[in-house]
């Protein structure tokens, strides 16, 4: 038997995606699952097939977002931004070699700059010892905070929409890699927090993720960590208790990720055997919107070279015929941090 061909075992995906305003979600979802397919096919393509065989989910709330950021002075053309999203994947799949994913290629990107992070890595210290996080985090991803916030029950209704997909995949008994994106990851901190901890959700105190992957996650931030619903708890408490195993990617110039590493600020969740491995990953991410590269656009962290060896070693890990010397674990345009 190869893969996890056990007919009683489903490989499931779950993306969840980020902050700003979003397209549909079936357009979304089309162009996410396109870029996952894409990096596998050119980095593994024996292997490429393997990815049909998993069920792809989306947990969107991107309609909930629209509305709240529409009711102020943000406008939006959905037309565009999804013609700039597929001009964005476009490009990405024209890089055919994983080599072309590294530094030298990402410095002559168009408008490439560190600016942002370098603010973001200044004035975040800063303001958390003030206590003017929350503060900076609307100013800067006014959906965010107001998730954090739960303002208007915008928080609940969001998590509801990721816990579900959540909670329909454990019931079907299924082989779970959650992909999360910018603040997709903090929506599914805080729900796996819930399913582990929060006595209301019980039933499935006992259930584990199988991969947890954070792309240009926000929780790097150890102040926004501070408004996660178990950040009053003491202990382990704090933290999920059903992750097996945690994979962060972090951008460079991605200011939304811009301390970079989860690995060290959780070292408590090693110590005290809760999850079996979290490992950071530096990446240079290709992407390009609007003429401008963008560090922290979704689809160049879904093509990139070390997301795709994640998902295909994940859907091989059973498979005695498949090994990993065609990729190096340290190569790929990435580091571990």
């Amino acid at each position: 038997m190869t893969m996890t061909e056990d007919p009683g075992v489903l490989n499931k995906l779950i993306l969840v995606h980020g902050h700003s305003l979003k397209p549909s979600e079936a357009a979304l979802r089309d162009i996410s699952v396109q870029a996952l397919k894409s990096g596998v096919r050119r980095d593994f393509p024996d292997d490429a097939k393997w990815m049909d065989t998993i069920s792809y989910e989306f947990a969107y709330y991107g309609d909930l977002g629209n509305q709240r950021l529409l009711n102020g002075a943000d406008t939006y053309d959905e037309s565009l931004d999804i013609g700039d999203r597929q001009n964005a994947l476009k490009a990405l799949q024209a890089i055919n070699a994983r080599k072309k994913f590294g530094v030298r290629q990402y410095d002559m990107l168009p408008g490439k700059t560190a600016t942002k992070e370098a603010i973001a890595d200044v004035c975040a210290p800063l303001m958390g010892v003030l206590g003017l996080t929350l503060p900076l985090i609307s100013w800067a991803v006014p959906d965010l905070a107001a998730y954090l916030r739960n303002t208007d029950g915008f928080g609940d209704a969001v998590r509801d929409r990721v816990r579900d997909k959540i909670t329909a995949s454990i019931d079907n008994g299924d082989r779970l890699m959650l992909v999360t994106h910018g603040m997709g990851s903090v929506v599914t901190f805080d729900v796996l927090w819930q399913l582990s901890r929060d006595a209301a959700y019980s039933d499935y105190a006992d259930s584990k993720i199988d991969t947890f992957v954070t792309l240009g996650s926000p929780l790097c931030d150890n102040f926004l960590r501070r408004y996660l619903l178990g950040a009053r708890e003491h202990g382990m408490r704090r933290y999920p208790g059903n992750i097996i195993s945690w994979l962060n990617l972090s951008a460079e110039d991605d200011y939304i990720c811009h301390d970079g590493t989860i690995a060290d600020d959780l070292s408590k969740m090693m110590r005290h055997k809760i999850v079996s491995q979290v490992r950071d990953f530096r990446i240079y991410n290709q992407a390009v919107r609007y003429g401008r590269s963008n560090p922290h656009s979704s689809v160049g962290y879904y093509v990139h070279p070390r997301l795709s060896k994640i998902i295909r070693d994940w859907l091989v890990r059973d498979n005695s015929e498949l090994t990993d010397t065609r990729l190096s674990s340290d190569s790929a345009g990435a580091s571990d941090r």
